[in-house]
């Protein structure tokens, strides 16, 4: 019976993805057939982001595809050889991507990796503008100077912690269905709630830039979107930490999954800063908005870092004093 209704689960859960995948798998077909008619992808034709998406999606595909397989030859530590298959099909559809479609914009023609690049720095509504219409509040043009892989360290990151909290959450509700044990099933539904709405800013980001109009000065709106978006994504990953942490000791279950949400929420603002050439975005005006001497991180960045990690700790709180996680300290 229980084989009945985790195979069930998964073909329910392959259709699901399957489903919601519609639009960058699309993408991505468009693009290798524009690529292999012509050559090139017109700047008119371009899906926007089909990169990181498109392999995002290819690749936690195949992590549920071979669910089944590896449930049976690695049991509670498939989810790991899903995350690592899906990982290297990750990078590999990605990389592929950036070096071997190129774009096509009037007189200019430039890798699939340096137009993904350029449309990082435009506003939602002139994404082929030129390098010119980038306002900064410094004489620095950003846009300046060759493609550097170190340019899509966030890209990377965000693309890998999707990867790890979905499938985290795919493979630990089939572990619930073919083992019973139910104790990481709450973790596992915070973990859904937080991939989902990662997801969603993931994609409101997509299409609308959070409404950044180019300057390096930020809108209020943007701020609080940007600000929620790096604290949604440590605890996504904190999340993921505190999943596989459950029983252990109270300083054990807290510490590390608050740490996680830290380390990776600095990550973002690193890969940022690389991004923008050793700038960040500024949410206001005054010395709380303003970057400190040497750190280039606000203060207002820094309580954004330390919310992610505070907000961890609390929910891993709320979860070690539960009856069924009592350990010795």
């Amino acid at each position: 019976m229980k084989q009945k209704h985790l195979t069930a689960y998964w073909l329910c859960s392959l259709a699901g993805v399957l489903i919601l995948s519609c639009y960058p798998l699309f993408m991505g077909a468009r693009v290798l057939s524009d690529t292999l008619r012509n050559g090139t992808v017109f700047k008119e034709n371009y899906p926007k982001y089909v990169i990181p998406y498109t392999p995002l999606a290819f690749a936690v595909i195949l992590g549920i595809l071979l669910m089944p397989l590896l449930l049976r030859l690695m049991k509670n530590a498939a989810v790991f050889g899903a995350t690592a298959v899906s990982a290297a099909a990750f990078f590999g559809a990605e990389l592929w991507f950036e070096r071997n479609v190129v774009v096509s914009a009037e007189e200019t023609v430039v890798r699939l990796a340096d137009w993904q690049m350029y449309m990082c720095y435009s506003p939602p509504g002139g994404w082929g503008s030129t390098v010119t219409e980038y306002k900064t509040h410094s004489a620095v043009e950003i846009l300046m100077g060759e493609y550097n892989p170190a340019f899509k360290l966030h890209f990377y990151l965000i693309s890998v912690i999707l990867i790890l909290a979905l499938l985290n959450c795919f493979y630990g509700f089939a572990q619930i269905i073919r083992t019973g044990g139910r104790s990481r099933k709450r973790a596992l539904i915070l973990q859904s709630f937080s991939a989902a709405a990662f997801l969603g800013l993931c994609i409101l980001a997509c299409f609308t830039a959070f409404w950044r109009d180019g300057s390096i000065e930020v809108s209020a709106l943007s701020a609080l979107l940007m600000s929620a978006f790096f604290i949604l994504m440590g605890l996504t990953a904190g999340i993921f930490a505190g999943s596989l942490l459950l029983n252990r000791s109270k300083a054990v279950m807290t510490r590390i999954p608050a740490a996680v949400s830290v380390l990776v929420t600095l990550l973002m603002y690193i890969g940022e800063m690389i991004l923008l050439h050793g700038h960040l975005y500024r949410f206001g005006e005054g010395g709380f908005f303003a970057g400190i001497p040497k750190l280039i991180l606000a203060p207002v960045d820094l309580l954004v870092i330390l919310a992610s990690g505070v907000l961890m700790y609390l929910l891993m709180i709320t979860e070690a004093k539960r009856p069924e996680r009592r350990v010795q300290a």
